[in-house]
């Protein structure tokens, strides 16, 4: 398993927005090979933001690469730097590979 984690730290008077663009958003993920799963979390709230992490899983590591090259990472991607206005800073990416796993 191959984790991919963009946390955003999203200004409270934009989180009912924030929260519209990713519910509203074709990703196109469904359509590459290696696709898990997505999840959009809202984790705690501060002073002035709450934390948000787009939480993407795939097969491997050479999956999630492929979809960054992809028509489908363009597609999903345009237009986001008008949402900049959102965060209270640039969003950060984490990546993570399984070490162990349980099911």
């Amino acid at each position: 398993m191959y984790l991919t984690m963009n946390r955003f730290k999203v200004l409270k008077i934009a989180a009912v927005e924030f929260e519209a663009l990713w519910k509203q958003r074709d990703s196109h993920l469904k359509e590459i090979s290696g696709f898990v799963s997505f999840h959009l979390l809202r984790g705690p709230e501060h002073e002035n933001y709450i934390l948000y992490a787009s939480h993407t899983a795939w097969k491997n590591e050479k999956s999630f690469r492929d979809w960054t090259i992809s028509d489908a990472f363009r597609a999903a991607h345009k237009g986001a730097g008008g949402s900049r206005g959102l965060y209270l800073e640039t969003p950060e990416l984490e990546i993570f590979e399984t070490v162990t796993e349980l099911k």
